[in-house]
């Protein structure tokens, strides 16, 4: 074993085991594939151990690479955190969680438990697509949600990291048919008229994942209106005009409405976590790290067998499925227990 260890290796070693493809682990270390490739050579001579298995067609973590990531994150971010207090320059981190009740929240929460000397701020903003353009133009730091969702054009400009799969739901009036289900089939919706942000840009990847929902199964989709600003506006206009919503398992509470989780099949809203593409911050680091722990533990990113996904969600919430291969810790077939984010 080396005395000294290039830190450059082991972020080398944890970009690759994230992404499993040398293409784009170098594109995200901005380096190329082949500087990429002699990196984790000479990590791999000088730990004695092989770190990944490598075919023509995959990338996999070996036992001891799997073994040894958690502890090269740890040294990494430890890294981060000393540079940043050393320049004196760790700013406040600004997060987009959507609301206090939501997977991001959760994350959050985790974050600042394991990095309390850092400050990262939570923002309440109703959907992805506007907290993406907030990002771009430097007002935001972090958001989660649906990245099939946006423009090719600001996906291009952002990073992602797969947080969870969210089982969607339905918020009921307490007087509706089906209000008294413990589950409600998607089945059962159609003809129904349900309220999934239409009218509100900033939550246009959210309705067009409602749409194609909607189109499949004969629910119709509730007339735009404009956005909702807080959770207490939202339960007022919802109360007031009636409205069934599309919603997740995990949302605020409505007096008067109940949460009811869609089955037959479990339709899933695909959660990331977004930044701006080059952004180094030992809060991001925090929060990256807090939502691998939760996914593992909560299984998280594991799909509930038959449920329902577009096919472009499962590209980017992990591009390797489709040619057969997974994420460590991450299971498409098992099933995933439900759990009860606010979409308004």
């Amino acid at each position: 074993m080396p005395p000294h260890l290039d830190p450059r290796l082991l972020r080398a070693f944890a970009a690759l085991a994230d992404e499993l493809h040398f293409t784009r682990a170098a594109a995200r270390l901005y380096t190329a594939q082949q500087a990429l490739s002699r990196d984790i050579r000479r990590l791999e001579r000088e730990l004695r151990v092989e770190l990944f298995v490598r075919t023509t067609r995959q990338v996999s973590l070996t036992a001891d690479g799997e073994r040894l990531l958690p502890y090269a994150r740890r040294v990494l971010q430890a890294q981060d955190e000393l540079l940043a207090a050393a320049r004196g320059d760790a700013r406040p981190l600004l997060v987009d969680v959507s609301a206090p009740v939501s997977t991001a929240h959760r994350v959050l929460q985790e974050a600042r438990r394991a990095v309390p000397e850092l400050e990262l701020v939570a923002r309440f903003h109703s959907g992805l697509t506007g907290a993406a353009a907030e990002i771009l133009a430097g007002r935001l730091d972090v958001a989660f949600g649906r990245v099939a969702g946006l423009d090719p054009a600001v996906r291009a400009r952002l990073d992602h990291h797969p947080v969870r799969y969210e089982p969607m739901a339905v918020l009921l009036p307490d007087a509706h048919r089906l209000a008294g289900l413990g589950e409600v089939p998607v089945a059962a919706l159609a003809g129904e008229t349900l309220y999934a942000g239409a009218g509100n840009p900033a939550t246009a990847e959210w309705t067009s994942l409602a749409a194609e929902l909607f189109a499949e199964h004969g629910i119709r989709m509730a007339a735009p209106f404009p956005e909702i600003a807080g959770a207490e506006e939202f339960v007022r206009v919802v109360r007031k005009r009636g409205w069934s919503v599309l919603a997740s398992t995990e949302f605020i509470a409505v007096p008067g409405m109940v949460v009811r989780p869609l089955a037959d099949p479990v339709p899933l809203s695909p959660i990331s976590l977004v930044w701006s593409k080059g952004l180094r911050h030992a809060g991001l680091d925090a929060l990256l790290a807090a939502a691998r722990e939760l996914a593992a533990a909560q299984g998280w990113l594991r799909r509930p067998v038959g449920s329902w996904l577009p096919e472009q969600d499962r590209a980017l919430m992990n591009p390797l499925w489709r040619k057969g291969v997974r994420l460590p810790g991450a299971d498409p077939l098992r099933t995933a227990p439900a759990e009860p984010s606010t979409r308004q």
